[in-house]
């Protein structure tokens, strides 16, 4: 029984030998490709980030880690400014309205003020529907979250 594993370990070895001596797929395809700019991000796919620390920044903000809090309001900030920047065909004045809003969510977590983060927050998720009627996705509708899709990450302050 205990050969086993000697034999994946050989195994193991000689997919390596012959990946090193055949070359990696990943990196022919790369070099197939190395004259050509890297792709930008999908627009849908800057905006699911903006989504996922949406529900972060709340999930925090309910835990009062308010380090956190501020960490994902930036990484808002930066993808919103992504998009505005890569798809600059996209209505600026939608992007840079949500300035407000997340000025509004800085100061209240400044302030460790849960009842003004709230309140901001909301603005803040009306500012993104808004947003998306302005540019004909009214269907994508976002709203506070009502159940934690993270089981992998703990939003309490970690204890010192």
């Amino acid at each position: 029984m205990t050969a086993l594993p000697f034999r994946l370990a050989g195994f193991a070895a000689l997919m390596v030998a012959a990946l090193m001596l055949n070359g990696s797929p990943t990196l022919a395809q790369q070099g197939d490709h190395a004259d050509k700019p890297p792709a930008r991000p999908r627009l849908a796919d800057i905006m699911q980030g903006v989504q996922w620390r949406h529900m972060k920044l709340w999930f925090a903000a309910k835990a009062h880690n308010w380090e956190l809090a501020g960490y994902e309001t930036k990484q808002i900030r930066a993808r919103l400014e992504d998009a505005a920047s890569l798809y600059q065909s996209l209505p600026v004045s939608d992007l840079t309205t949500m300035a407000k809003p997340l000025d509004a969510v800085a100061a209240a977590i400044a302030a460790k003020d849960y009842a003004a983060f709230t309140k901001a927050y909301a603005g803040l998720t009306t500012g993104c529907n808004g947003c998306h009627d302005s540019v004909k996705l009214g269907f994508v509708v976002i709203k506070t979250p009502t159940s934690d899709p993270f089981a992998d990450q703990d939003f309490r302050l970690p204890k010192k």
